[in-house]
């Protein structure tokens, strides 16, 4: 498991800001902070080499691009071996309609959010790309009608701390 980072202040704002935008300027971070821009790069920098700013991601929409259907996949797997695991997840990574893969506790080893043109589509990519494989026991389909984003993550506070 991964070591929290201790955060202050300036950090959690620094953070709040670059969620909500993060192509924001170090200029107008500085500025919205009370720090200078120099200080304002400094601490992002750190930021990033702690692992607290994991990227910077482009969405896209799916059904924008032709895959307007998404679905999650429940998959249990057998045996479910460790030399099995590693293998199976960079298959299913590198599937185009794979959008996240979880690896659970539970009957159920993987659940992977997949968008697909069509119903067909999701047809053919559970029986070609899942269930023809010898490790896969068994996919559970579930279509998603509609999702909402959540968050953004706001790092928490410690008590005595203001968010």
């Amino acid at each position: 498991m991964a070591e929290s980072v201790v955060l202050d202040p300036v950090d959690l704002q620094l953070l709040r800001l670059l969620q909500n935008d993060a192509r924001t300027t170090y200029r107008d971070l500085a500025a919205q902070v009370g720090v200078a821009p120099s200080t304002c790069l400094d601490r992002v920098t750190r930021l990033r080499r702690s692992g607290v700013i994991l990227g910077h991601q482009l969405r896209l929409d799916p059904a924008k691009l032709g895959r307007g259907l998404q679905a999650l996949l429940s998959v249990q797997v057998r045996p479910h071996r460790r030399e099995l695991v590693g293998p199976f997840v960079e298959r299913i990574r590198g599937l185009p309609e794979a959008l996240t893969v979880f690896h659970l506790t539970g009957p159920d080893d993987y659940l992977v959010h997949v968008a697909v043109a069509d119903m067909a589509d999701l047809q053919r990519l559970v029986l070609d790309e899942f269930t023809s494989q010898r490790e896969v026991a068994r996919v559970e389909t579930r279509l998603i009608f509609q999702q909402w984003e959540c968050g953004p993550l706001l790092p928490p506070t410690t008590s005595g701390q203001t968010a």
